[in-house]
């Protein structure tokens, strides 16, 4: 038995010596990668590294940002994840500026450019073509467009927070009235992201997210519309099982479907910055049932059940349970709870599958040629500090 296995080795010693080769590599590349790793201080010049890459990839003309999103998932898509870039960044810059005040100039400056890209009628087309108008010239109209207002909002509102200035305080008024509008004039407080389909409630989130902004930058104007949607989702919107708030809601708002990682760890984020307290119930859920530690750390795509392999255009690849957004995701919430531990563990994984790279002091995953909207997550997800 013995001598079949040596002589297996022998023959192929060179394959085994580069697989083993390999695998060193990556070990101590992780290593590097997640050295910095530990406080805001200690992880400044990698986040300022990411940021500038980002910028750089991010802060071009809009077709051009459409086009590096990856073709295969179709033009709606390609639509969501450039704006998902545009908002995430922003969300990172101004809370780099928050972290690091000598940061603040640029944020304004970088927020505001990210904002005219948002407005171009390039990005708003993937939501225009879905509701067959466009969503700034309807505002007075009842259709929902809450995928592209939510995140101009919550950009606006980002701009507002580091000391933009009033150069878009009107059209800050007039999303918010809409949204508001639309959102109270519903039976159930949501509105669908798009005509026949469900409520997504990460959608809805970001709305909510935008309202709160809002109220707390004009003495808590739509303050009242956040907090009832927050006591109904309190009460009705909440997983029998799991405990965790839906991932998708019915027209008539009853939870339909099971909680998805990705959807559940994104809900959980944005609480942080609408009711920390909410949010800290809905943290605890989602690390009790769907974190995994072995055998490496992350959250799980599925409820309750196994899969090892598969593609999800939410998730994105499910490879060993884990959900690639729904861990990106739960960073932001290990970070705004000082989860040291937990967020260490999720940001070795994130570094296993992205593979960091430096270039001309540029920092980056390499997954981040393929989903540019990924890196814009990791980075505002990593800031996300109380």
């Amino acid at each position: 038995m013995f001598s079949h296995f040596f002589e297996f080795v022998r023959r192929h010693a060179v394959a085994i010596s580069v697989f083993v080769g390999l695998i060193l590599i990556k070990i101590i590349w992780v290593g590097w990668g997640t050295s910095v790793i530990g406080d805001f201080e200690s992880e400044r010049d990698d986040i300022l590294q990411r940021r500038d890459y980002l910028v750089d990839k991010v802060i071009v003309h809009p077709r051009k940002l459409i086009g590096t999103m990856p073709a295969a998932v179709g033009w709606q898509f390609q639509g969501e994840w450039a704006l998902y870039s545009c908002s995430m960044l922003a969300e990172a810059l101004a809370n780099i500026a928050e972290l690091y005040p000598d940061c603040n100039g640029e944020a304004v400056e970088n927020i505001d450019s990210l904002i005219a890209i948002v407005k171009s009628p390039d990005l708003r087309f993937y939501d225009r073509a879905r509701w067959g108008e466009d969503p700034l010239t309807s505002l007075d109209g009842d259709k929902s467009h809450v995928s592209y207002l939510s995140h101009l909002a919550w950009m606006i509102g980002n701009y507002k927070r580091v000391g933009g200035h009033t150069k878009y305080d009107a059209l800050y008024d007039s999303v918010c009235e809409a949204m508001n509008r639309r959102i109270v004039q519903s039976p159930t407080l949501n509105i669908p992201t798009y005509p026949d389909e469900p409520i997504y409630v990460p959608d809805m989130m970001v709305a909510v997210l935008a309202l709160a902004d809002y109220a707390r930058q004009n003495n808590g104007r739509y303050a009242e519309t956040v907090n009832q949607w927050v006591e109904r989702a309190q009460k009705e919107w909440l997983d029998e099982d799991s405990g965790l708030l839906a991932s998708y809601l019915d027209e008539g708002g009853v939870v339909d479907t099971e909680v998805r990682g990705s959807f559940s760890a994104l809900n959980c984020y944005f609480l942080t910055r609408i009711d920390p307290d909410f949010a800290r119930q809905q943290y605890e859920k989602l690390k009790a049932g769907l974190a995994q530690s072995f055998p490496v750390a992350g959250i799980r795509e599925y409820y309750g059940e196994s899969c090892w392999l598969g593609v999800d255009i939410d998730s994105g690849p499910i490879i060993l349970n884990l959900s690639p957004s729904g861990t990106a995701f739960a960073i932001g919430s290990a970070t705004f709870f000082n989860d040291s531990k937990f967020r260490n563990r999720l940001l070795r994984t994130a570094e296993i599958a992205g593979h960091t790279v430096k270039w001309n002091d540029r920092r980056h995953y390499l997954l981040a040629d393929i989903a540019l909207v990924g890196e814009a997550i990791a980075l505002a997800m990593r800031t996300n500090h109380p």
